[in-house]
C-alpha cells in the first residue's frame, strides 16, 4: 500500500478502514483548512465508533493525529468527529464548568471535575480562563487525571 502524501488521504483512509472493520453502514467526510485536519463519520447508530464516554473516537483521533501528523507539519490539528459529537460534548464540558464555576465561588472552596482526556481538560481551561473569580490547574495521574475548579485567593 503506498503511503498517503496528504494529512487528508491519510485521515480517509484510516476512517474508512475503521467503519469497515466496525461493520458500520456510515460515510466519511474529511476537510482541510490548512490549520485543521477534520474527519467526520457520518451514519445513524454511531455509538460503537464513538464509544463509551467517547474512549473509541478519542482513540481513532490519536491513530489519525499519529497517521497524518508527520505529513500535516508543526502545529496542525487533526480532529475526529461523528455527527457533532465533539460540539456536543464541548457544550456539556462547558456547562460542567459553569456549574463548577458557580459552586467554588458559592462555598468557597476547589470543585473536582470527573476524570477527563487531555484535550477536555485543555478545553475546560481554555473555557475558564477569563472567568472572573476561579482559577483551574489538573490533578492526578492518567486515566484519572481531572480537573479542578478553584476560588481565587
Amino acid at each position: 500500500m503506498a503511503e498517503p502524501k496528504e494529512p487528508a488521504e491519510a485521515v480517509r483512509g484510516l476512517l474508512e478502514r475503521v467503519v469497515e472493520g466496525l461493520g458500520l453502514d456510515a460515510s466519511i467526510e474529511v476537510t482541510d483548512d490548512g490549520e485543521i485536519c477534520t474527519g467526520t463519520v457520518h451514519g445513524d447508530d454511531l455509538g460503537l465508533f464513538i464509544g463509551r464516554h467517547g474512549q473509541t473516537i478519542d482513540a481513532v483521533q490519536h491513530l489519525a493525529q499519529r497517521a497524518a501528523g508527520a505529513r500535516a507539519g508543526e502545529g496542525r490539528r487533526i480532529v475526529i468527529d461523528a455527527e457533532g459529537y465533539r460540539e456536543r460534548r464541548e457544550v456539556m464540558l462547558q456547562r460542567q464548568a459553569d456549574h463548577a464555576a458557580d459552586d467554588a465561588l458559592r462555598y468557597g472552596r476547589p470543585v473536582a471535575l470527573d476524570a477527563m482526556t487531555a484535550s477536555e481538560r485543555r478545553l475546560v481551561h481554555e473555557y475558564l480562563r477569563d472567568h472572573s473569580g476561579v482559577q483551574t490547574y489538573s490533578e492526578g495521574d492518567e486515566p484519572d487525571r481531572h480537573l479542578v475548579v478553584a476560588p481565587l485567593p
